[in-house]
């Protein structure tokens, strides 16, 4: 049978962590296990960075920020810790976590162990061989917003993250405080940001329903199940989560989901394997949603025009690191073509009102 599980590859260039220090603090958290370390890389994100720590036969995953970046609250390790410390138990997909350590001496920056997820990621392209057949790629379709709406429900005052966010004004302080963020990491001048902001301000709608969101859900931050692959067996990358707007959480997985009748430099740009037959619609994924929480979807425009804002401006974040020459990921080379895409993509829905 094949493996289509995710495997952690050698690590890149520049982003190695320093063992001879990390290894010692492992082994004073975890004193009963002996065996070298080992350290392997997980390939794909572009944000913070993810590790995969043998340790003897202990198995770890290491998250810390990314080098060399200045926006420490984009990259808070403590909050993740945190998050997930509390919400494991209250929602299994999370991760289960160990430790926190905040000595910079250790590998240079804060960072959190937590127990390895294992399953299959899709990506881009499905694995070569991978069985997706139409029935099992609407059901999947099914499983990733029935798995939002499971987060939605989440009674996070009883799991204790009540202070985690202010919903109160929230929508308003995402515009703002987004298009701030775009000012201070602008490398080139793109029209569309002014038309964009000035749109969002005039058109926020009224919250109604506040809830604990990932904030970044998309089909490469869900494990699932390598023995049926419609069931989600992990989220990963709680970075940005907190308390907000619901529809907010949904517009961003619309954002990152491609319909087959989308624009060619859309199709580009896709985060997954969301054209594959019997997938979903982002309408249809606005509708499902609708009927399982009876909420009002009538502004979804709103949020997916503001949710391809917000991932241009992070993606805008990224690129200035390598702008800045603080990363040499090559990667980052082309992302100003798909800030643009993402732009013109948000901008095109705020005038349109299609999603």
């Amino acid at each position: 049978m094949s493996d289509f599980r995710d495997h952690p590859t050698n690590l890149r260039s520049g982003e190695e962590l320093n063992a001879a220090a990390l290894e010692p603090y492992l082994r004073k958290h975890f004193p009963e296990i002996t065996g070298a370390l080992e350290i392997h890389q997980y390939p794909a994100g572009h944000s913070n960075l993810t590790y995969s720590l043998q340790l003897g036969a202990k198995e770890l995953v290491l998250r810390r920020p990314p080098f060399g970046s200045k926006v420490k609250s984009a990259h808070d390790m403590s909050r993740e810790f945190r998050v997930l410390s509390k919400l494991h138990s209250v929602y299994s997909p999370a991760p289960e976590v160990f430790l926190y350590c905040d000595d910079d001496s250790v590998i240079g920056a804060p960072f959190y162990v937590m127990q390895p997820v294992h399953g299959i990621i899709l990506r881009r392209e499905l694995p070569h061989g991978l069985d997706f057949s139409a029935e099992k790629a609407r059901r999947l379709s099914e499983s990733f917003i029935d798995n939002l709406v499971r987060l939605h429900r989440v009674d996070y005052p009883a799991a204790g993250l009540a202070d985690l966010g202010k919903p109160e004004g929230y929508l308003e302080r995402q515009v703002r405080g987004w298009t701030e963020r775009y000012h201070g990491s602008k490398t080139h001048d793109y029209p569309e940001v002014e038309k964009i902001g000035a749109w969002m301000q005039q058109h926020l709608p009224p919250t109604t329903s506040v809830s604990l969101i990932h904030n970044d859900y998309k089909y490469d931050n869900v494990v699932l199940d390598p023995s049926d692959i419609t069931r989600i067996v992990g989220v990963l990358d709680w970075e940005m989560c907190t308390i907000g707007d619901s529809l907010t959480d949904l517009g961003t997985a619309l954002a990152y989901w491609v319909d087959k009748t989308d624009p060619q430099e859309i199709q580009e740009n896709r985060w997954g394997p969301t054209t594959e037959k019997g997938s979903f619609t982002r309408a249809e994924i606005a509708h499902y949603y609708a009927q399982k929480t009876s909420s009002d979807v009538s502004h979804i425009a709103f949020y997916l025009a503001f949710a391809r804002f917000k991932l241009a401006i992070i993606v805008q974040q990224i690129y200035f690191r390598y702008h800045q020459g603080l990363t040499k990921d090559a990667r980052f080379a082309a992302m100003p073509a798909t800030i643009q895409m993402l732009l013109r993509a948000s901008l095109d829905t705020a005038q349109s009102g299609r999603i």
